[in-house]
């Protein structure tokens, strides 16, 4: 059983990456549908406003540090966790784990095209691993993308929808899936399919993604100013969450 932090009503799962992509491939082997989920200090900041998606973002099987905002929380609240555990690098481990045992992966979400794209990506990248499926994040109907889902029996579902809708999609619908986990993993299709380019090494081995980001995308800088406002949160009010 994993140690977990609770951050501002988040539970937080004290894994290494190790451990993280040892407990999602035995996921995928249970008989239920299993959640793993990655938020990052916006996504829990605006969970702790918002008790409706906090409740459905506690309901994960594992819940990883992605941001390392994260990381500086669980220090702040002198429960300090094992390492950072980015959801886009814990998924290419398991991409690989899977290759190596020919297991399956749906993408959903994104621009029409893009799961494709990046589906053709990946199976030049681990070959072995096989694409059971694609669907864009356009859609009026849950219906047909569950059946297409359930079709294909995929090991892995990665749904990237953006928080909050895919924490949502997951929950709502996830004892109609049939796959073996499921990962809210925001735009990893994109970052896959060479339409967003990943922050570089350097950035990314500091936790300074989010000033590349702004750098590319300055019109993020609204979205960026939930990163003081959760570490505010956390200083004043972090010590009441148990």
């Amino acid at each position: 059983m994993n140690d977990i932090v609770n951050i501002l009503g988040a539970n937080i799962h004290m894994v290494t990456m190790d451990e993280a992509r040892r407990q999602a491939l035995a996921l995928m082997e249970t008989p239920e549908c299993s959640v793993l989920y990655t938020p990052n200090s916006e996504i829990i900041l605006y969970a702790s406003n918002n008790p409706d998606f906090m409740e459905k973002l506690n309901s994960a099987d594992l819940t990883i540090a992605d941001g390392i905002g994260v990381v500086y929380a669980a220090k702040m609240l002198h429960k300090p966790l094992k390492e950072r555990v980015a959801g886009f690098d814990l998924i290419c481990l398991l991409f690989k784990d899977m290759a190596a045992a020919g297991k399956s992966v749906f993408l959903f979400g994104s621009k029409p095209g893009v799961a494709e794209k990046a589906g053709s990506v990946l199976t030049e990248r681990y070959p072995g691993l096989v694409i059971a499926g694609t669907a864009d994040g356009y859609f009026k109907d849950d219906k047909p993308i569950i059946e297409k889902i359930n079709a294909a029996r995929p090991d892995l579902l990665m749904v990237c929808l953006g928080f909050p809708k895919q924490e949502e999609w997951i929950y709502n619908n996830r004892s109609k899936l049939d796959a073996g986990l499921m990962i809210g993993a925001g735009g990893s299709l994109d970052v896959f399919a060479g339409t967003v380019l990943r922050a570089p090494k350097f950035y990314c081995d500091h936790g300074l993604e989010w000033l590349y980001r702004l750098i590319k995308q300055p019109w993020r800088f609204v979205r960026m100013l939930a990163l003081p406002k959760f570490a505010i949160k956390v200083f004043f009010k972090g010590k009441r969450y148990k």
